[in-house]
């Protein structure tokens, strides 16, 4: 398997890349190459959802959610009585 990182150009300007920062990297990663889901992402970078959904958003990487996404959303949600 071969994961390619892009990495942001302010860590040229850092002495220090620790060990979450590489997980966050790798979680990015994984998730752009459609290799993780965003909720797996968001646990691998250790940051909450919606916080990892506003940093991948600024970065320019879209969220993978399709209409069957969307669809399964709506089919859980009535299971549940929700709607």
């Amino acid at each position: 398997m071969q994961i390619t990182l892009d990495l942001p150009g302010s860590l040229d300007r850092t002495n220090t890349f620790n060990e979450s920062d590489w997980m966050l990297e790798i979680a990015i990663a994984l998730f752009r190459q459609e290799r993780i889901t965003l909720g797996r992402a968001s646990k691998i970078a250790g940051m909450h959802l919606v916080d990892f959904q506003q940093l991948i958003a600024s970065r320019g990487i879209c969220v993978h959610y399709d209409i069957e996404d969307f669809e399964q959303d709506i089919q859980h949600l009535q299971a549940r009585g929700w709607l």
